[in-house]
C-alpha cells in the first residue's frame, strides 16, 4: 500500500476525481485547431479586403459599431464591477470587522484567563509538588543510610 492510495480512495469515495490526462489532452488540442482555424480565417479575410473592388468601406463602419458596442458593454461590466466592489468593502467594514473585533477580544479574554489560572492555581501546585517530591528523595536518602 502506498502512501497516497488511502488519500485516493477517500477523494473516489467522495466524488473528488482528478481529470484524467486524455480529456486535458484533448481539451488542449482543441484550442490549438481552434486558434489554427482563427488564424486561417484572419488571414482568409485580409487577402479578400486587399482585393480591389471589396466592400472595405461597409466593413470598416460595421467595424467601428462592433467596437463602440464592444466599448458600451466594458463600461457596464465596469460599473457592475464597482458596484460589486462597493458592497463587498460595505460587507467588510460593517460585518466582518466586528466580527473580528469580537474574536480579538474573546482571545484577549482567553489569555488573561490562562495566565491568571497560570499564575494563581498551577505555579503554587508547582511549587508544592516539587517540595513535596524533594522532601520524598530526602527521606529515601535517610533511609538509605539508615540500612547500612
Amino acid at each position: 500500500m502506498t502512501k497516497n492510495q488511502p488519500i485516493e480512495r477517500a477523494t473516489h469515495a467522495d466524488g473528488f476525481d482528478q481529470p484524467s490526462k486524455k480529456s486535458s489532452r484533448g481539451l488542449t488540442a482543441g484550442l490549438i485547431i481552434l486558434g489554427l482555424l482563427l488564424l486561417a480565417g484572419f488571414v482568409a479575410a485580409i487577402i479578400y479586403l486587399l482585393q480591389p473592388g471589396a466592400p472595405t468601406e461597409g466593413l470598416r463602419d460595421i467595424f467601428i459599431i462592433l467596437v463602440a458596442f464592444e466599448f458600451m458593454v466594458i463600461g457596464l461590466a465596469m460599473i457592475l464591477l464597482l458596484v460589486q466592489l462597493a458592497r463587498l468593502i460595505n460587507l467588510l467594514n460593517n460585518e466582518v470587522r466586528p466580527i473580528l473585533e469580537s474574536a480579538s477580544e474573546a482571545a484577549n479574554t482567553m489569555r488573561g484567563t490562562s495566565r491568571f489560572l497560570s499564575d494563581k492555581l498551577v505555579a503554587p501546585i508547582v511549587k508544592v509538588s516539587a517540595g513535596v517530591a524533594g522532601f520524598r528523595r530526602a527521606l529515601d536518602l535517610l533511609k538509605f543510610w539508615v540500612r547500612k
